[in-house]
């Protein structure tokens, strides 16, 4: 009889860290999916800033897309990495600087913001280029993003929530 109990708690939590693995490959798959779809490497960004208010707040959940026939306009909201810097940056098209062998520079400013955003590129560099854009913005979810930015600012409380997350999954029984 013991033995048969040993069995069936190790079979019952193979198959639960099986479901486990399944659940964070689906999200995987799901995430390289939207990547395909919407042609940005990051096709959801949270808003980490004030310097898009009033259009976004902090904790806004921008869905993004990046289709490389669409011109950039002035007036568009796009998500852009610059050299030097991890995190990418959420600002308007403000100005756009177009040479007649058909290639476009751009500047950008976030809508709170005094000035412009030449203080934020690279050293040197004045204006952005196509090449610079993660995606531009098609959507958003007001303060879904909170949720990041909290598990960002408080790494213990991010560590706990992953935890709980991973008992529930391994622990739970099937009924």
């Amino acid at each position: 009889m013991r033995l048969l109990l040993e069995y069936d708690f190790s079979m019952e939590l193979y198959y639960q860290v099986l479901n486990f693995a399944m659940i964070v490959s689906s999200a995987l798959m799901i995430w390289k999916g939207l990547i395909v779809i919407t042609g940005s490497e990051s096709p959801i960004v949270v808003v980490l800033s004030g310097s898009m208010e009033p259009a976004f707040h902090r904790g806004d959940l921008l869905f993004l897309t990046n289709f490389h026939d669409d011109p950039i306009r002035a007036g568009e909201i796009v998500v852009f990495k610059v050299e030097g810097r991890d995190i990418p940056i959420v600002h308007r098209v403000i100005k756009i600087h177009e040479k007649e062998n058909g290639n476009i520079k751009f500047l950008t400013k976030g809508d709170n913001n005094e000035v412009d955003d030449r203080g934020l590129y690279k050293e040197g560099q004045n204006w952005l280029e196509k090449k610079d854009v993660v995606g531009r913005a098609r959507g958003f979810l007001p303060y879904v993003g909170m949720v990041t930015i909290i598990m960002n600012d408080y790494p213990k409380f991010k560590y706990a929530l992953l935890a709980v997350m991973g008992a529930y999954v391994l622990l739970k029984r099937e009924s």
